[in-house]
């Protein structure tokens, strides 16, 4: 075969073409994919988060109202001084979140979070937000036995 010949040769009319079908399933693995690092690191970031709730929550709930505790009366949280602890954990640990108070003995914290994607954002989902609710109760107990 000369040099002509090649040159006048028909191409093939398939070579370097992708088919839709073959487009649309790679972008849907991508979506999967995405989904699985993605939620999985929201998951991270709300077990994370709730640990937090949780931590500042018993913070809170250590302060106590001394002059019950030291008469041995019912015991009580000292409002103030357990918001005042279980905000400063939070900011300490560089979360945000609420505290409230109630009963005199049960210290609520909610902390919010957000976890900022890593492959969603391609489709424009670029954080996740995240939620943690902890309450830690404050109890007498003697023996085992609440009191």
């Amino acid at each position: 075969m000369t040099r002509d010949q090649h040159k006048r040769r028909p191409r093939d009319p398939e070579r370097g073409s992708v088919s839709a079908w073959a487009a649309i399933c790679t972008l849907g693995l991508i979506l999967c994919a995405g989904l699985a690092v993605d939620l999985g690191g929201q998951v991270h970031t709300l077990q994370r988060t709730h640990d937090l709730a949780q931590q500042a929550a018993r913070a809170g709930g250590q302060a106590l109202a001394a002059a019950h505790a030291m008469r041995g009366d019912v015991l009580t949280v000292d409002t103030t001084a357990a918001k005042a602890e279980a905000t400063r954990y939070l900011e300490a640990a560089g979360a945000t979140g609420t505290v409230t108070v109630s009963d005199g003995t049960r210290v609520t914290v909610t902390v919010t979070g957000t976890y900022d994607t890593v492959i969603l954002g391609v489709i424009g989902i670029n954080a996740l937000d995240v939620t943690a609710t902890a309450t830690s109760r404050t109890v007498r107990t003697l023996g085992g036995i609440e009191q």
